[in-house]
């Protein structure tokens, strides 16, 4: 169960800051300037230990074999559906076999006959060009659409046309997760960019987002600028109606807070009129050509619908069509095929129910069991509309209904060699330290007698943002399944399963709920006898590598093993680097004496103490990841192999060609996902070194 070899040396200094009149200990400081020769060394001395040690656990090579397989289980998305003088095309991406990426294919009229719009697989050697996002025009003859290297997520926009399938001369950089809006006509569009080097103060190049209209044919470097934001880290988006005329603005202001601007487009110049002024709460935007629809928790902590007409915008004339439920969360919604498509978060599960455009509940579609649907989408005026579903035991299908009916039909599904039913998924609850309840799914392989613990169980959180874990097909999840593990999603506060008043008792000062909720359920899970201090894992990825970090910190006696995937871990420094700006309403800022004093409370690097028995602890990131600083890795690493006092290894796994995790080709999801399942199963004692 040790460590197979001593770690990489590593420079330790004595460097302490004051903040705010108490002595801030930073040893590893020099650990954050990634472009440093002696950082990139000593990264490269890390992932060589790593290597040394997972390379040798028996079950390594049979996992990784196991997830290539797993990963050929393909991926469909939800059509975009356009319809120009009768007929109508179909545009969605779709994985298949072994596939690194997920292509765009269109499909013509009611042929059924998909084609390849857009392959990045055929684009890249190395297979780390993806697809970031994609917008077709209204007639459905171009689509624009943004590709990256490297999971950098740094999109190039460029726009290729249907019929021919060639790209257009034109060419945006600075286009990350870019809203593309076309005028009718397909020559012109408005999208969102970020701005170029030495146009703002150095290190501002990741925010000032701002709102540009372009000229098929014309240099992006001569495009207007339609819309600035006022602050530094608000974040602009659009969407337009089909008939072009209402441009609407979602003005993005953290995770807690929205605003929405209306222009007309017939007249110049364009002018928005701000709707929102003086309401500090969600607002998420919709316009058809005649109406404007809002979702919001303005005086609904689990959000309703407001029916606006964009000729009188004003708040005053707004009409509630769809009301706050009393125990569900209103997550989402589209109009098409002439009706009001909402998707609601029912225990954290999906449910979906259509609405006449009045408000009227038609009635909820049958989905297959237990599970996930994104969402609808279609045509507002068509005569058809598709949702997806995806449960733990059953890959995304996609389903397609007519007008009025609630008979379901398919349009593409995914095959899976195994049964639905193999899994079984059942919620759960825990009590958190101060009383509240806390929802949980508990994952495991059906034939596996949960009564004959203590299991190699996996604790799975997130718990911020307002992000919601629901039960979805994860084809890596299940080789941990197999392999006789449980796993389990925790629905802590931080998230969005469970409304508005949810999300808000989880961030700012309120965060450390989201640590004693994650603990909650660790422990039920040790009350039930599912598992014990020497089978229990933690794991979380991003904000949920934070959580993780925290964990180590906080409970080193609670988990044997720990897995923090490009995590943050240094939390009165976040804010100084890369996008990290953006989640100051979520966390606080570290220039804030009061903010100071709740994230010095759990910032985790800060509170690794010498001599502490910690878990075997695996942290994971990546040298191109543009969202979170790999340094929190590096610098929490560097604490953890100094203090640990429990023998238990300490590694950390730098991908260097890779980011955040969006784009990744399935050959790295594989890799990465064996040895993390190898390096648990070492830890819990299902595995051994060879």
């Amino acid at each position: 169960m040790t460590q197979p070899a001593p770690y990489p040396e590593t420079l330790r200094q004595d460097h302490v800051d004051k903040l705010f009149g108490v002595n801030v200990a930073d040893p590893y400081r020099w650990l954050e300037t990634g472009q440093d020769p002696e950082v990139q060394a000593w990264v490269h001395a890390q992932n060589r230990h790593m290597r040394a040690a997972i390379d040798r656990i028996s079950v390594r090579r049979g996992l990784e074999a196991r997830l290539e397989k797993l990963l050929e289980i393909g991926e469909v998305s939800l059509p975009s559906v356009r319809r120009n003088k009768g007929e109508t095309r179909y545009f969605y991406t779709r994985r298949s076999g072994a596939q690194n990426q997920p292509v765009l294919v269109v499909r013509d009229g009611g042929s059924g006959k998909e084609r390849v719009l857009f392959d990045p697989n055929q684009e890249s050697d190395k297979q780390l060009l993806s697809l970031d996002w994609y917008t077709p025009s209204w007639e459905g003859n171009l689509v624009a659409y943004g590709t990256s290297e490297g999971g950098s997520e740094e999109s190039t926009l460029k726009i290729r046309d249907v019929r021919s399938g060639k790209d257009l001369p034109d060419t945006i950089t600075r286009a990350r997760y870019s809203s593309v809006c076309f005028l009718p006509g397909e020559k012109r569009f408005y999208y969102s960019r970020f701005p170029a080097a030495g146009s703002v103060p150095a290190g501002e190049e990741k925010y000032h987002r701002r709102i540009f209209e372009h000229v098929i044919g014309r240099s992006p470097d001569a495009d207007p600028m339609v819309f600035a934001a006022k602050n530094l880290t608000d974040f602009p988006s659009c969407t337009i109606s089909p008939n072009g005329r209402w441009l609407v603005l979602r003005v993005h202001q953290g995770w807690s807070q929205s605003s929405v601007l209306v222009a007309d487009t017939r007249k110049t110049p364009i002018r928005f009129q701000e709707i929102t002024t003086g309401l500090e709460h969600v607002y998420d935007p919709l316009v058809t050509d005649q109406a404007l629809w809002i979702r919001s928790n303005e005086g609904a902590s689990r959000y309703s619908i407001f029916k606006v007409d964009p000729t009188r915008p004003e708040r005053k004339h707004w009409r509630t069509v769809v009301a706050e439920h009393e125990a569900d969360v209103l997550s989402d919604f589209n109009v098409v095929a002439g009706q009001l498509v909402v998707h609601y978060l029912a225990g954290g599960t999906s449910r979906v129910d259509r609405y006449d455009l009045d408000g009227k509940r038609l009635g909820t579609l049958p989905l297959p069991t237990v599970g996930t649907s994104n969402g609808a989408s279609g045509l507002a005026d068509g005569d058809e509309f598709f949702f997806d579903f995806e449960s733990i035991g059953t890959p995304p299908v996609v389903f397609r209904s007519t007008q009025g009916s609630a008979d379901l039909g398919e349009f593409a599904r995914v095959q899976a060699p195994f049964a639905a039913d193999a899994f079984s998924a059942e919620p759960r609850s825990a009590t958190s330290a101060d009383g509240t309840r806390v929802p949980y799914l508990l994952v495991y392989r059906r034939d596996l007698d949960l009564q004959r613990g203590p299991h190699p169980t996996l604790v799975y959180g997130y718990g911020g943002f307002n992000v919601s874990l629901q039960p979805r097909f994860s084809r890596t999840l299940i080789a941990w399944l197999e392999a006789g593990g449980v796993y389990v999603q925790a629905n802590l506060r931080g998230g969005g399963e469970l409304g508005e008043a949810w999300h808000r008792a989880g961030q700012l000062d309120k965060k450390q709920n989201v640590f004693d909720d994650y603990y909650a359920v660790a422990e039920a899970l040790i009350a039930d006898k599912i598992a014990d201090t020497t089978t229990l894992a933690a794991h979380g990825r991003s904000n949920g590598g934070l959580l993780a970090a925290v964990a180590i910190a906080q409970r080193p006696d609670l988990f044997r093993a720990v897995v923090s995937s490009v995590p943050l871990t240094d939390m009165l420094r976040f804010d100084r680097f890369l996008i990290a700006k953006l989640w100051e309403s979520e966390y606080g800022s570290p220039s804030d004496p009061t903010h100071f004093r709740w994230l010095h409370a759990y910032s985790p690097y800060h509170h690794v103490q010498p001599g502490t028995r910690y878990p075997g602890v695996l942290l994971t990131t990546a040298e191109g990841d543009t969202r979170v600083d790999p340094m929190h890795a590096r610098k929490m690493a560097a604490a953890l192999q100094h203090a640990s006092a429990s023998g238990y290894p300490v590694l950390l796994r730098t991908e260097i060609e890779a980011g955040h995790g969006q784009g990744k080709p399935t050959r790295m999801i594989a890799e990465e996902q064996a040895d993390i399942y190898a390096f648990l199963l070492w830890q819990l004692g299902r595995a051994e070194l060879e």
